[in-house]
C-alpha cells in the first residue's frame, strides 16, 4: 500500500468524522466541520500529487481517490441541506450526476478493466464545489438566494466535467474499437 493510497484510505476515515462533528453539541462545530472538509480536500490534492510525482499511480487507487471524494462530498452536501442551508433538490442533483459517473466509471472498468483518470475541469469543479461547500459550513446565515446561486454554479461545473467525462469515455471506445 504506498503513500496515495493511505492519503485516500484517511479521507474515508474523515467522512464519518465530518458528519459527527459537523452536527455535535460544540458551538464551533461548523468550525471544526470545516477543517476536517479542509484536511480531506488537502489529502486529495497530496495524493494525486505524490501519485503523479513519483510514479505511484495504481488502479486501486484511481479507484479509491475519487470513491473517497464522493462520499466526502456527498456527505457535506447532505449534511448541510440537513442543516437547511441549501434545498433538497441540489442534493438530488448531486446524487444524479454521481450515479450516472459511477454507471460510467463501472461500465468503462468492465469493458476496458480501468477508469478515466480526472481531466482538468473535473479537478476544477471539484475544488469550486468544496471551496462553495466549505462556505456554506462556515457561513450557514448566509441568504437562502446566495447558498442557492452558489451551490448551482458549482452543480453546473461538476454537470459540464461529468459532460467532458462522457466525451472522453466515447473518445477512448472509439479509439478502442479502431484498434481491433
Amino acid at each position: 500500500m504506498n503513500v496515495p493510497n493511505l492519503l485516500s484510505l484517511l479521507r474515508l476515515v474523515m467522512v464519518p468524522v465530518f458528519a459527527v462533528v459537523f452536527f455535535g453539541d460544540d458551538p464551533n462545530a461548523h468550525q471544526w466541520a470545516a477543517g476536517v472538509y479542509a484536511l480531506a480536500f488537502f489529502t486529495d490534492i497530496a495524493d494525486g500529487w505524490i501519485a503523479r510525482h513519483f510514479n505511484q499511480i495504481t488502479r486501486l487507487g484511481r479507484i479509491l481517490d475519487p470513491l473517497a471524494d464522493k462520499l466526502m462530498t456527498f456527505t457535506v452536501i447532505i449534511s448541510i441541506t440537513i442543516a437547511g442551508i441549501i434545498p433538497m433538490w441540489a442534493v438530488v442533483v448531486f446524487f444524479l450526476k454521481e450515479v450516472l459517473m459511477g454507471i460510467g466509471a463501472l461500465t468503462m472498468y468492465r469493458r476496458m478493466d480501468d477508469v478515466i483518470s480526472s481531466n482538468w475541469l473535473g479537478k476544477a469543479s471539484t475544488g469550486v464545489f468544496f471551496v462553495v461547500c466549505a462556505a456554506l459550513v462556515l457561513f450557514p446565515q448566509i441568504p437562502d438566494e446566495w447558498a442557492v446561486g452558489l451551490i448551482s454554479f458549482a452543480l453546473a461545473l461538476t454537470i459540464a466535467a461529468l459532460v467532458s467525462y462522457v466525451v472522453q469515455f466515447l473518445q477512448v471506445l472509439g479509439h478502442k474499437r479502431e484498434l481491433r
